[in-house]
């Protein structure tokens, strides 16, 4: 059985985890903001469809761990692709080609990410 006041301070630390408010968090995972907030407040209890919808819209969340709490979060993510992906910063034998240096990633909620060499 799911204790619902460890599944909500899970699930806050989704929401810590990614920088997103409630209401956000409810516009990013597709369901009415009060209905997050009748989950954070104990007074509903959370659907599978609710619980599905956060497993889909972020990779990082673990279904077993967000119910129960067991396995990690962030969970590990494994490449089961056997191609190699190629690098998008260039290797320094490419002395010809240009070099990235960084790229930044800017949400609609208006995060963003940057990655460096």
């Amino acid at each position: 059985m799911v204790n619902i006041s460890e599944f909500t301070s899970r699930l806050k630390k989704v929401m810590d985890y990614h920088q997103l408010s409630a209401s956000l968090f409810a516009d990013k995972i597709g369901v009415q903001r009060s209905s997050i907030s009748h989950i954070l407040s104990g007074r509903n209890k959370p659907s599978l469809d609710f619980i599905l919808k956060v497993t889909s819209a972020f990779n990082d969340v673990d279904m077993y761990w967000l119910l129960n709490g067991k396995g990690s979060f962030p969970k590990n993510v494994v490449n089961t692709s056997t191609s190699s992906t190629p690098s998008l910063f260039n290797s320094d034998s490419e002395t010809n080609a240009k070099k990235i240096q960084r790229i930044v990633v800017f949400y609609a909620d208006g995060t963003f990410d940057e990655y460096k060499k």
